[in-house]
This record gives structure tokens, C-alpha cells and sequence, in this order.
């Protein structure tokens, strides 16, 4: 166990509690559910930097950095979709889900054909994922409809389109291994 691993087990517990503070009947409990939310999306980008800085990458980590990430995300979603209560939210959420799951399934039958590096994330989904945390915690501090919130709103819609486009390239990338299993 090392701190980048902590990093991410903390993460992972950092999830029941947003629910909880989500849905606490508070005027500070939405603050504290967004304040969570950041300090695991910056969770996210420190252990991985750690790891590589101080060489302690392990398989243990890099199973579970990606299952963190996912399950925040996806609970955050789920969350923000029943707040919400709206198409132009709940649409560009199930897009960054499907994609997620298609993703992931796709990196996981690359690795069993040694071909993880076709697959391997790239500067676009580094954008897409900052600008998917950028606009999840909007979308969870601020009420809906406040300008903060459209601005979420907005962002989490561009975080959609980048999703779908680097879906496509790395349906693209791995096309050729693909078309050769059929």
C-alpha cells in the first residue's frame, strides 16, 4: 500500500458521502457534497502523478484508479439526472456512461489481446475528463437554473461531445484488432 493507492481508496470512500451530504436537508450540505467532489477529482489527477513520480505504480493501482473514477462519476451523474429532472441533463449523462462502460469493456479485450496501447487515454480524454469534473461540480453546488449551473450545464453538454469523439477514435484505433475477431 502506498499513498498514491491511499489516494484512490480514499476516493472510493469519498462516494457514500457525497450521497449522503447530497441529500442532506442542509443549506451547507450541497457545498460539502461539491467540496468532496472536488477534492476527489483532485484525488484523481494527484495520485496519478504521484504514482509516476515516484514510481509506485502497481496493478493494484492501475485496476482501481479507473473503477474509482468511473463510480464517482457515474454516481454523480445518477445524483445530478433525479435533481434535475431534465432531458437536456439526463442525455448527455447516459451518453458519458454508455461511454464509459463501452470504454472500458474495449480496454479490457485490448489488454487480453496485448494491444493496451491502442486504447491507452490520450489528451482529449484528459480535456473531456477535466471538463466533465469542471462541470459535475457546478452542476452540484448550484441550484438549477442559476447561471453556475447553466454554465454546468453547458460544459457537462461539451464534455459529451468530447466523450462521443473519443469514443469514436478509439473505436477507430482498435478497429482493426476488432474486425479480425469477427
Amino acid at each position: 500500500m502506498n499513498i498514491p493507492n491511499l489516494l484512490t481508496l480514499g476516493r472510493i470512500v469519498f462516494i457514500p458521502l457525497l450521497v449522503v451530504f447530497f441529500y442532506l436537508p442542509f443549506a451547507w450540505s450541497l457545498p460539502v457534497a461539491a467540496a468532496l467532489f472536488a477534492l476527489a477529482s483532485v484525488t484523481d489527477w494527484l495520485d496519478g502523478y504521484l504514482a509516476r513520480r515516484w514510481n509506485q505504480a502497481t496493478p493494484f493501482g492501475a485496476f482501481l484508479d479507473p473503477v474509482a473514477d468511473k463510480v464517482m462519476v457515474a454516481v454523480a451523474l445518477a445524483l445530478l439526472i433525479e435533481r434535475f429532472d431534465s432531458l437536456w441533463l439526463t442525455l448527455p449523462a447516459l451518453v458519458i456512461i454508455g461511454r464509459e462502460i463501452v470504454i472500458s469493456a474495449l480496454r479490457e479485450w485490448m489488454a487480453e489481446m496485448g494491444k493496451r496501447s491502442s486504447v491507452a487515454v490520450s489528451w482529449l480524454g484528459k480535456i473531456k475528463t477535466t471538463l466533465q469534473m469542471v462541470a459535475l461540480l457546478l452542476l452540484i453546488a448550484f441550484a438549477p437554473g442559476s447561471p453556475l449551473a447553466l454554465i454546468g450545464m453547458l460544459t457537462l453538454h461539451a464534455a459529451a461531445l468530447l466523450t462521443l469523439w473519443s469514443m469514436i477514435l478509439y473505436l477507430r484505433a482498435a478497429w482493426p484488432h476488432l474486425s479480425r475477431a469477427m
